[in-house]
């Protein structure tokens, strides 16, 4: 595959991305802030944020599966991954833990777990997403492409 067709596809799966809702405009700013002088910007950004959001993901799990719940401990999580969340821009993610966090209010244990499911279904789908957008980029640069802009 030629490098245009290559920047074709990334320019279709990225406005897929967006109209599934998986992103929005916080991860255009995100890319707007990649420069030649940080050419792995977004791609550090949201690793750091996968790395995150599984180790909350796993606090999240732990603080569910006690006997008497700290439900002040849960939102805090939940607040914290709902914060990285929508800092890179994935909405799908971000939009469960604003009713995660709801559920933690009313100290709604089964609504908690419903949306512990939830958040991470959308989590492993953002992630899975995110990494291809990534390799389509890499295979850009490996064609002799320019990085995208």
């Amino acid at each position: 595959m030629d490098v245009a067709q290559l920047k074709r596809q990334l320019f279709a799966y990225t406005a897929l991305l967006f109209h599934e809702g998986f992103l929005d405009e916080q991860f255009t700013q995100l890319q707007q802030l990649q420069d030649e002088n940080n050419p792995d910007f977004v791609v550090e950004v949201v690793s750091l944020f996968f790395d995150d959001s599984e180790r909350l993901l796993n606090e999240l799990a732990k603080a569910l599966d006690q006997q008497n719940i700290d439900f002040k401990k849960v939102d805090a999580h939940v607040h914290q991954l709902k914060g990285s969340s929508s800092s890179i821009g994935a909405q799908r993610v971000q939009r469960v833990c604003i009713a995660f966090r709801n559920y933690c209010q009313d100290k709604n244990v089964e609504g908690c777990l419903k949306c512990l499911q939830q958040v991470k279904h959308e989590f492993s789908l953002v992630k899975n997403k995110l990494e291809t957008l990534f390799n389509l980029e890499k295979q850009i640069l490996a064609a002799g492409g320019s990085p995208p802009t």
